[in-house]
């Protein structure tokens, strides 16, 4: 659906040039919803922009929906846009404008009758619950409100790709949740392509199928979502993952001298992450009743990401280590992800 081959932006600065955007390749599948994550410059906005043409790519190719939008001229991107809606973080609403008008702009400079705006203003502010509020203006509502209409304007032109450039990031966390689920049900019911850009792995988390991560200017990883949280690569992920979930140990342990190596009176301390219905096993109970050893769960969290349940355990196992490597390969035949972390001493266990 989008395909960006090799894309270079380069701005002119007052010291010479300042490459933004440095040789991506990016493939967004029909009907995904597609995360791309950085910090403040790291060029993601950039990046989003180059797919409507807003910022022209000082070289590479911008496919979309098998038209390259670089080959294009004024008039024929005037009319490819069409296919691509775009909301904002800060709205970009008529002040002086309805509601039910803010929505129906792009299709009157279209010049479309009054009649036929009518036909699909109507139904897309049901689609964003705001159809009680067709009469008011910007001013009278709240954030949340206001980015309801700014999607149901990016919707009016029936576009086929949907970008999302920090849409959420001026909202309230109970807001942004609101606004995160109306585009998962617009994406289904429409069948739309969604292209978020944020900062915030929280977003990435609750929506995404698959998730780019931008690093100066370049894409340093990218895959779906469950990979790149279960096993991160780059270091600008693991902090950006860490923010949601920590790999640090509990504080009793941070000052244990941790062995990869067993010894008299150690404890083996285990991470368990558990995907999909796995989440749900009893993989502890199981463990106990097979083997005479101890278990303690020093840590565990259960979660969603999108709708696949996640969850994960740090565990302590102490007994005698053929007992404990019996344990090991045990966990090891079950569908989990497990990482080993070593030993302590076994004092830890109830600091």
């Amino acid at each position: 659906m989008i395909k960006l081959s090799h894309i270079e932006k380069t701005y002119e600065g007052p010291d010479g040039p300042v490459p933004a955007l440095k040789g991506i390749d990016l493939t967004i599948e029909k009907g995904e919803i597609y995360g791309i994550i950085g910090l403040s410059g790291a060029g993601k906005s950039t990046l989003i922009r180059c797919i409507n043409m807003l910022e022209r790519p000082t070289s590479g190719k911008v496919i979309v929906d098998g038209q390259d939008l670089t080959e294009m001229d004024a008039a024929q991107l005037r009319e490819a846009r069409k296919n691509i809606g775009m909301i904002f973080q800060h709205f970009n609403l008529l002040s002086s404008a309805t509601v039910y008008d803010n929505v129906a702009f792009p299709l009157r400079l279209a010049k479309m009758p009054e009649d036929k705006i009518r036909e699909k203003v109507e139904p897309l502010l049901a689609l964003v619950s705001l159809s009680d509020k067709a009469n008011q203006y910007p001013s009278q509502l709240s954030g949340g409100q206001k980015q309801r209409v700014g999607i149901a304007r990016a919707l009016a032109s029936e576009p086929k790709v949907l970008l999302s450039d920090e849409a959420t990031s001026a909202l309230d966390p109970q807001t942004t949740k609101a606004i995160l689920q109306l585009i998962r049900d617009i994406n289904k019911k429409l069948g739309l392509t969604v292209v978020i850009i944020t900062h915030e792995m929280q977003v990435i988390k609750d929506i995404c199928d698959k998730v780019a991560v931008i690093e100066n200017g370049v894409i340093v990883e990218q895959g779906p979502v469950l990979d790149v949280f279960v096993t991160p690569k780059q270091p600008i992920t693991k902090d950006f993952i860490s923010v949601l979930m920590s790999n640090e140990l509990p504080v009793a342990f941070r000052d244990a001298e941790i062995s990869q190596e067993p010894f008299e009176g150690a404890q083996l301390l285990v991470r368990l992450t558990f995907l999909g219905e796995s989440a749900d096993d009893p993989v502890i109970a199981g463990l106990i009743r097979k083997f005479p050893i101890e278990v303690s769960i020093l840590y565990g969290n259960l979660d969603h990401i999108k709708d696949t349940p996640y969850g994960r355990l740090l565990i302590g196992i102490t007994g005698q280590q053929s007992d404990i490597d019996a344990a090991m390969e045990y966990l090891r035949q079950r569908d989990l992800r497990i990482e080993f972390i070593g030993y302590a001493e076994k004092k830890y266990l109830h600091a």
